[in-house]
């Protein structure tokens, strides 16, 4: 990866920043990508993999060690001739959040910059009961002791993203419309930062969105260049990755598969319209297949995955009414997932969400489906995979986004002064 030579002086944070300091930042970013991405190595290889020369490499790190993003790890020993070198690794200082509102919880993730999970935490509440005001508060109750707890573990939450069910504004972390939970236009990345601190870098983004990022970079289908996500809870999501790249569309509102027009028409969808897909594999149509309005897996009142486990007991004891009621829905997760194949040709689908739970009494029908309608012969190489995520993959979507911010530039961390300084020597 070659270091960038020529730089415009950007406006940033309020200051010009000159040439050689933008140089620096990408530089900076540069030598914490390579580690992150390829693991720990000796400063003359991270020389020679970024293409910086070794003193460059050496005073990076130092600063990068400064910053409390990267570490002295083991001695490197290759059996080369010489003295062995000291490898340099990714810190676990710094850490992304991501936080979840969905119809019947709200769930707080923290994730450090080696991948590994900090906290999480997932509480039931009725979104569209409580409304905005008192659900931000509560959700902002739950990050700021996530937060608290990392930070007595020697951790600092450089950022938060809120994963939303609904149309998101990503810019200015504005949810236009998120019929599941029956809110409009409500500036979620600001209110959130009024109550957990004006400084606190919030972002908001649409849920599939992320939990398909999560799939992307740490999930099943991680370094899959173009992927398909579908998770499915009370509504539907759709997020997909073409070439490396998520695809938004022009707004940005890109993904809103659960609006197709491909269910029953006798039932409406909470965007208001008849017949959407939603209404034929949301957990509403589920729930119509496999119970009576009485049956405690019909309760929301009881945790999902607690009446997902129930659900799947009676499918293991062969029971005629849920399995015929799980073959119905991926029966119609095929017929969607179809056009979506046809539309993009994915090398993976994934399924998330309850999709996952329940995935291997979809996968025959929803694969008989696709080998069916999809115009390409094999489906054009696609293949389904259940996420291994579970219900966190948005959330680990939303704490990726958040530290992609440190990545891109690290000098926007705040040094690490509380903590013993890394030691920035070493044999290069």
């Amino acid at each position: 990866m070659a270091h960038v030579t020529n730089a415009v002086e950007p406006w940033k944070e309020g200051r010009w920043v000159s040439d050689g300091q933008l140089v620096r930042r990408q530089n900076l970013a540069s030598v914490l990508r390579e580690l992150r991405a390829a693991g720990p190595r000796s400063r003359a290889r991270i020389a020679a993999d970024t293409g910086l020369n070794k003193a460059t490499v050496s005073s990076l790190v130092a600063e990068l060690a400064e910053l409390g993003l990267v570490r002295d790890g083991e001695v490197e020993r290759d059996g080369g001739v010489g003295r062995p070198g000291q490898t340099v690794e990714i810190d676990g200082r710094v850490c992304g959040l991501g936080a979840e509102i969905a119809v019947d919880h709200l769930a707080v993730l923290v994730l450090d910059l080696r991948g590994e999970v900090i906290s999480y935490s997932r509480a039931p509440l009725d979104v569209p009961r409580l409304g905005v005001a008192r659900t931000l508060d509560e959700l902002a109750s739950q990050i700021a002791a996530a937060t608290a707890a990392a930070a007595a573990r020697g951790r600092e939450v450089a950022g938060i993203t809120a994963a939303l069910p609904g149309m998101v504004e990503t810019a200015p972390g504005l949810l236009r419309h998120a019929p599941t939970i029956g809110w409009r236009e409500v500036p979620v990345a600001d209110e959130l930062a009024a109550r957990v601190g004006e400084s606190a870098r919030v972002r908001a983004d649409n849920a599939a969105n992320l939990a398909a990022l999560a799939e992307h970079t740490m999930g099943q289908a991680a370094a899959v260049t173009d992927l398909v996500h579908i998770t499915g809870e009370t509504g539907i999501g759709c997020g997909v990755i073409t070439d490396g790249t998520l695809l938004r569309g022009s707004g940005g509102y890109g993904g809103e598969i659960g609006h197709m027009p491909i269910g029953d028409p006798a039932h409406r969808c909470g965007c208001g319209q008849p017949g959407c897909w939603e209404t034929a594999i949301g957990m509403a149509a589920l729930l119509r297949q496999v119970a009576d309005p009485g049956d405690a897996v019909a309760d929301p009142r009881i945790d999902l995955e607690v009446r997902l486990a129930e659900i799947r007991r009676r499918a293991e004891l062969g029971d005629g009414r849920t399995l015929r009621g799980l073959t119905a829905i991926g029966t119609s997760i095929g017929v969607g997932a179809a056009i979506l194949v046809n539309l993009f040709n994915p090398a993976v689908i994934t399924l998330g969400g309850y999709f996952a739970v329940l995935g291997d009494f979809f996968l025959d029908p929803l694969e008989a489906e696709l080998d069916k309608r999809v115009v390409l012969p094999g489906r054009g190489g696609c293949r389904v995979e259940l996420s291994a995520l579970g219900f966190t993959a948005a959330c680990r979507g939303g704490a990726h986004v958040a530290l992609e911010a440190v990545l891109t530039d690290p000098t926007s961390v705040v040094p690490a002064t509380a903590t013993p300084t890394h030691t920035a020597g070493g044999t290069a």
